[in-house]
């Protein structure tokens, strides 16, 4: 007898960016996916556009695993650009000092936001060798020239189907081109796969001199080297789809003589307040600032209540209403627990068979639906509604299914799975400068409770008015007073 996870396995739909169309997913190897993303080119913190990118990519890992495929995710690091370079020099430090730096801010960053570790995480400089066989496989079959100044071009006149992935054409572009031909390229939207050595930089022996590698030849040597030839999922954002994974395919398959990848994924633009996000317009937020201010689990729930293919408006309005609805979910469960009068934690067991229920028909629906996580917390927020219901109806039972429902079904988007005080209770913006204390907040809940006892009522009122304006919001129950950080 099939599950429901498995029956779904096959219904899976994504969006294919090549295509310009959903299909049914059907990987290279039954019940094995390969999947590359472009990551971090690592000489600062990462910004929130990033967040939303490895929000997403994790998302997909999630729910794929969920389905039952055995997933190996490999998202690269590139250690060695032109900005690192100049990073470095800016600081006056170590290029691999400031790369690793960053590099473990990185992962600091995205264990906040609840996304696992890829499966592999290479790193450009470690692959070296591989990057000048592919250059030299290039050059060999005529589609990759050296130029008199050390650089080595690929020559994108020579891959008829470049532009399929951006849906561009190359004589289009060119008639249009404003682009200046350097001296040593034969067609300006040539592309370099090997630069030639400058003084002081960081440089490595190949057959065309000294030199260091182009960015776009990083991700073909080694998602090849770990995925194979041909993989199933290739994603990265929006902005990356044109010039670099477009120079991704035109120089994979010109190499390799097989298909790239079988599946693009691009996930869309974040703006901030309505405008592109920009260090020159001032509006520029690494994830590190966002979650002194937010909860790191607010965060990525706003992330995911967008389509990962849609265009995102980043603001404090926006996270301020993606708190408060985080919060009415939290406790949607903390209504059934103190009905209840034990904490909600979740088994193996049912985290399982909560597909075989309404609402995990509907999350399948939605998650096979090109991982409309959109969609899928709207089948929670059903379930929160439900739960309300059920315990002011004072349906215990029914109250404490739902709520295990609900539990269970967000643990694929990775929320709602911490106690629920504890979300609630998190110190974090304004509260983490000049705010009251856990402890300074249960003695002014044991004061108002001895007032209460005292009718002085005037006083319980007054002290519930002065925990309200220190952002701390009371709810009273037959079980006793519990409080919550607003």
């Amino acid at each position: 007898m099939t599950t429901p996870l498995a029956d779904a396995m096959s219904q899976l739909a994504i969006y294919d960016s090549l295509n310009g169309r959903k299909q049914i997913f059907k990987p290279l190897v039954a019940g094995k996916v390969g999947m590359y993303v472009c990551g971090m080119t690592v000489y600062d913190y990462c910004h929130i556009g990033h967040a939303r990118m490895m929000v997403a990519f994790d998302m997909v890992v999630r729910w794929l695993k969920q389905l039952g495929y055995d997933v190996n995710y490999v998202r690269n690091i590139t250690d060695i650009d032109d900005k690192i370079i100049t990073r470095a020099v800016e600081n006056g430090e170590e290029i691999g000092a400031l790369t690793q730096r960053f590099i473990e801010a990185m992962h600091e960053d995205f264990a906040a936001l609840g996304c696992l570790a890829p499966d592999a995480e290479p790193r450009a400089t470690d692959y070296i060798d591989e990057m000048q066989q592919m250059i030299g496989k290039l050059v060999s079959n005529d589609y990759a020239y050296a130029g008199d100044n050390g650089d080595v071009y690929y020559a994108v006149d020579s891959f008829p189907d470049y532009g399929k992935l951006s849906k561009r054409n190359l004589d289009d572009m060119q008639a249009g081109s404003r682009v200046d031909v350097e001296n040593d390229k034969r067609n300006p939207f040539d592309f370099v796969l090997w630069k030639a050595a400058k003084p002081s930089e960081p440089q490595w022996a190949s057959p065309w001199g000294q030199g260091r590698p182009g960015w776009h030849i990083e991700c073909s040597a080694m998602s090849t080297q770990h995925l194979g030839n041909t993989f199933d999922i290739h994603g990265g954002g929006h902005d990356l789809q044109f010039p670099h994974h477009e120079n991704e395919i035109a120089q994979s398959e010109a190499a390799t003589g097989c298909e790239y990848a079988r599946n693009w994924m691009h996930v869309g633009f974040i703006n901030v307040d309505g405008e592109k996000m920009s260090k020159s317009l001032n509006n520029f937020f690494t994830i590190r600032d966002v979650i002194a201010k937010y909860h790191p689990e607010t965060v990525r729930f706003f992330l995911l209540s967008s389509h990962y293919r849609s265009q995102v408006n980043f603001s404090d309005k926006a996270l301020d209403e993606a708190h408060n609805s985080l919060s009415r979910l939290y406790q949607a469960i903390k209504a059934a627990e103190q009905q209840k009068g034990q904490e909600l934690i979740l088994d193996d067991k049912l985290a399982k068979s909560v597909y075989s229920s309404a609402a995990g028909q509907d999350f399948i629906k939605a998650m096979n639906d090109d991982f409309n996580s959109s969609t899928a917390i709207s089948v929670l927020f059903g379930l929160a509604r439900d739960i309300n219901k059920a315990v002011k109806a004072e349906e215990v039972e029914t109250a404490w299914q739902l709520a295990q429902q609900l539990k269970a079904l967000a643990q694929t988007l990775n929320i709602l799975q911490l106690p629920v005080q504890q979300f609630l209770q998190a110190v974090v913006g304004e509260a983490q400068e000049g705010g009251l204390s856990d402890a300074a907040i249960d003695e002014l809940i044991t004061a108002r409770a001895d007032a209460k006892t005292n009718k002085d009522f005037a006083r319980a009122d007054e002290i519930r008015e002065q925990l309200k304006a220190a952002g701390i919001e009371l709810e009273d129950s037959r079980t006793g007073t519990t409080w919550r950080r607003a």
